[in-house]
């Protein structure tokens, strides 16, 4: 099949179901920050954005398998345009072990040869770090950070992620299936990454709680699958490991994300309603305070919390050959919204 051939047949399909969702979900609970507008915008996008890819200097592979998918979904997509006058955006590829010097030698490059980085001084470019980059006193550097649109792995590490401009890249997991006739068990279940010392109070205290299900290190698949059903919410601590939140969503245990701050690089924020899909909670607490919290989601409130979760959980999910409403799709919304760029200009 030819990339022409896959293209139509991927706008025809992603057309498809924008219309039969926008018809079908107007009127009933979602996850979504604006569904009447969500759906006719995601519908603009699929016919409209055009990204121009620069051509990398050399060959390289990114780190993450999020990366990876991304960049290679956005190569053979319908989006990817060889004519960068019709373009609404520019994708800049470099590795993501990239050095300082190395980046500002790219960017230098593209203020050079190519018309398009003066414009805007990079507010129309996008990039993919999965670390999310750090400011830097060259010139190059410091308008890549502060005016192209970053794309970073979930959750970004503190200082990297600038709210009005970057988003982030759900982590790559499959979707198990929620086992027959589960039988909820417990309030939460909790997976976390450490064991023996050094332990937190807090997981010290949810694992001598009866009501909670915790485990040290991750599962498989159909292990967590059977955890997470068995069990009416999924706790997570940001910053730790957080790459099941759009599995725990498919599978109607509803996220509880515990943090003591706010997050504002939580995936999709200028899409989902994350207080509509989740539960946030602080530490501080430990696990009465946890307990509490939850004790006040119950009943007609968790049966919907747990329905508009389940709903959200498509666009968590990545494919090898997007799909519409998907993890690649759902970021190409993001990025449409941010095609109306800050034109600067520039001074002699």
């Amino acid at each position: 099949m030819s990339v022409l051939t896959f293209s139509f047949l991927f706008l025809c399909l992603s057309t498809c179901f924008a219309t039969f969702y926008a018809n079908a979900l107007l009127d009933v609970p979602t996850p979504y920050l604006s569904p009447k507008t969500f759906f006719p915008n995601y519908q603009k996008m699929l016919e409209t954005l055009k990204i121009f890819i620069y051509k990398p200097n050399t060959a390289f592979a990114y780190s993450s398998q999020a990366e990876s998918l991304f960049y290679a979904s956005l190569r053979n997509s319908p989006f990817a345009t060889a004519d960068a006058e019709q373009a609404h955006l520019f994708f800049v590829p470099f590795p993501s072990d990239i050095s300082l010097n190395s980046i500002s030698r790219v960017v230098r490059g593209l203020r050079r040869e190519f018309p398009y980085w003066n414009r805007t001084l990079g507010a129309d470019h996008v990039y993919l770090s999965c670390a999310g980059g750090t400011a830097d006193s060259d010139r190059n550097v410091l308008e890549l950070r502060k005016n192209s649109i970053q794309i970073s792995c979930f959750p970004t590490p503190a200082g990297n992620f600038i709210p009005h401009k970057d988003i982030t890249l759900p982590p790559v997991g499959a979707l198990a299936d929620a086992p027959p006739s589960a039988t909820v068990k417990f309030l939460g279940y909790f997976s976390y990454g450490g064991g023996g010392e050094g332990e937190s109070t807090l997981v010290e205290e949810l694992k001598s709680d009866p009501g909670f299900l915790v485990e040290s290190g991750p599962s498989d698949e159909i292990t967590f699958a059977e955890r997470a059903s068995s069990s009416k919410f999924c706790l997570f601590e940001y910053k730790a490991d957080v790459s099941r939140i759009g599995g725990a969503l498919g599978l109607g245990c509803v996220p509880v994300v515990i943090t003591d701050r706010p997050i504002q690089d939580l995936p999709f924020m200028d899409v989902l309603r994350w207080q509509e899909i989740a539960v946030f909670v602080g530490s501080g607490g430990g696990v009465e305070e946890i307990k509490h919290v939850l004790s006040r989601t119950s009943g007609e409130e968790y049966e919907r919390l747990r329905g508009i979760g389940v709903t959200a959980s498509k666009h968590f999910v990545w494919h090898e050959s997007p799909e519409p409403f998907d993890c690649f799709n759902t970021l190409m919304f993001q990025l449409w919204l941010r095609r109306h760029t800050i034109r600067y200009v520039l001074r002699d």
